[in-house]
């Protein structure tokens, strides 16, 4: 029996995150450059998306870009950006009435990039279906501590006093306050760490680490992971008796 027919349809996790690892070894094992790998790894991205969508998962958040990724190769950027352009279709998100949002500071990305990132977001903004997150120029530390600086701003103009600030406040100011916490993070690619991704709201995430290349990261890969996920009792600090209750 295939994973996807093993997936139970009333336990669909309702946020995944996923650190998409492995496209610049993907291609070097085909004896070719990494932006080859990358543009593969763009493909995977539809078919995930696609397949999350018919899920019924309703937050696909994916680590594109980070904020240490700006530190590679210029060529490599580059090609990273110009890929980033091109493989935004607005045509597959309306198709799926899938909604297109991104957190990270986009600033740093070029004009043009953020102008198609900017059009995408407001023609699929009625779009009631799964939401895809992408994650660029991102990290958590940034994340938090740009957070932190808003609740200092807040709190000098009497708009927020110390006392009230916890952590359900706290998280009103991070990018990704329309949202819940995810329940599921995956990672491709063999590495055994979450590399700065959503620190702060994988507290009690549930950690799927696979072998596999994101560019080979297929549907039944993923219904893999999604059944793995299913398989776990999540207690958040309770026991299971306490669960059981």
């Amino acid at each position: 029996m295939s994973y996807k027919e093993q997936i139970d349809a009333n336990r669909i996790p309702q946020h995944v995150a996923i650190i998409m690892d492995g496209n610049g070894r993907w291609a070097k094992q085909r004896g070719r450059e990494r932006s080859f790998g990358h543009q593969a790894g763009a493909e995977t991205v539809h078919v995930i998306a696609e397949k999350a969508a018919r899920l019924g998962i309703k937050y696909l958040t994916l680590y594109t870009f980070s904020t240490e990724n700006w530190g590679r190769p210029a060529e490599e950027v580059s090609a990273l950006m110009h890929l980033l352009f091109d493989s935004i279709e607005e045509e597959t998100f309306m198709k799926n009435n899938i909604r297109f949002r991104v957190i990270g500071d986009t600033e740093k990305l070029p004009k043009q990039v953020c102008e198609r990132l900017n059009s995408c977001i407001e023609h699929t903004s009625g779009n009631t279906g799964m939401s895809l997150v992408l994650a660029l120029s991102y990290s958590a530390r940034w994340e938090i501590t740009e957070a932190a600086k808003q609740i200092v701003q807040a709190v000098q103009k009497g708009e927020l006093s110390a006392e009230e600030i916890n952590s359900d406040i706290f998280a009103r100011y991070l990018t990704t306050n329309f949202m819940p916490d995810p329940d599921l993070l995956i990672r491709t690619g063999g590495e055994l760490r979450l590399s700065n991704y959503l620190l702060w709201q994988c507290a009690y995430s549930e950690l799927y680490f696979c072998d596999t290349y994101w560019p080979d990261f297929q549907e039944e890969e993923f219904c893999k992971a999604i059944c793995d996920y299913q398989k776990r009792e999540r207690r958040f600090g309770k026991t299971s008796e306490q669960i059981s209750e």
